[in-house]
């Protein structure tokens, strides 16, 4: 079923309040897929559609405006691209983003990764599994398709220690973040050398809490310092980083 579709059939289903709610801003060209997207999103319980944009520049200002939680993103738009715009809005930290697109094209995913997007699924995912990406990632969990899972790691796992990834891999993210995250590793604490293990292990921040028996805060803190002592922008890259690199026992 294509992107349309997928959000046509959506459109049959409905339910469901705010409380809480996780802010969104969907960012797409299409007008009829925001609607659909609008629909799906806000006839869950707990998410609420704070705007949306049309093109990437849009997106840029109605996130430092809106201040969502998380910014639904494609990748082809108008004018500033998704990718663009999602460097931007993780750059100053205005919110998570997660990657919504038509094309599973490897550039468009490790582009994104290194823009710092915390998810990347394609348009024809479920509805039910797009509500729950938007919430994982709103909890700082990291989400991938996966239908681009296993690309994405066997890239990583092709790059000789010490050198760079083959010819025309896109994987120029690996490449630079890969010796900084050697010469940082003794900067970390026991600590987050400790969560660093469980990112590697595919642990989200709430099973990462149960683990070490400590707050969704402190967790979340914890994950934010591992990351920015590494160099990464996002925990898919910082785990392939800690097994590469022997970071972890």
């Amino acid at each position: 079923m294509d992107s349309d579709g997928c959000v046509a059939g959506a459109i049959a289903r409905g339910g469901g309040g705010v409380t809480d709610a996780v802010r969104v801003l969907i960012a797409d060209d299409h007008a009829a897929i925001r609607a659909g997207l609008r629909y799906i999103l806000e006839s869950s319980a707990g998410i609420e559609v704070v705007g949306e944009a049309n093109d990437g520049a849009t997106a840029v200002r109605q996130a430092a405006s809106l201040r969502p939680d998380v910014v639904l993103m494609d990748v082809r738009m108008p004018g500033m691209d998704g990718i663009a715009a999602t460097r931007s809005v993780v750059g100053d930290s205005v919110a998570q983003v997660l990657i919504l697109t038509t094309f599973d094209v490897d550039d468009y995913v490790f582009e994104a990764l290194r823009a710092g997007a915390a998810g990347f699924l394609l348009k024809t995912v479920e509805p039910g599994a797009l509500v729950d990406a938007v919430r994982s990632v709103a909890a700082g969990d990291a989400v991938m398709a996966p239908e681009v899972t296993r690309r994405v790691l066997d890239a990583y796992v092709a790059l000789d220690r010490f050198g760079g990834p083959p010819s025309g891999s896109g994987t120029g993210v690996a490449r630079r973040a890969s010796p900084t995250a050697s010469g940082r590793r003794e900067e970390l604490t026991e600590r987050e050398v400790e969560v660093l293990a469980l990112l590697a292990e595919g642990l989200s921040n709430r099973q990462i809490s149960g683990r070490l028996h400590i707050s969704a805060a402190t967790t979340k803190t914890h994950v934010s310092r591992v990351l920015g002592k590494l160099g990464c922008t996002s925990r898919t890259q910082a785990a392939i980083i800690a097994r590469q690199e022997r970071l972890v026992p």
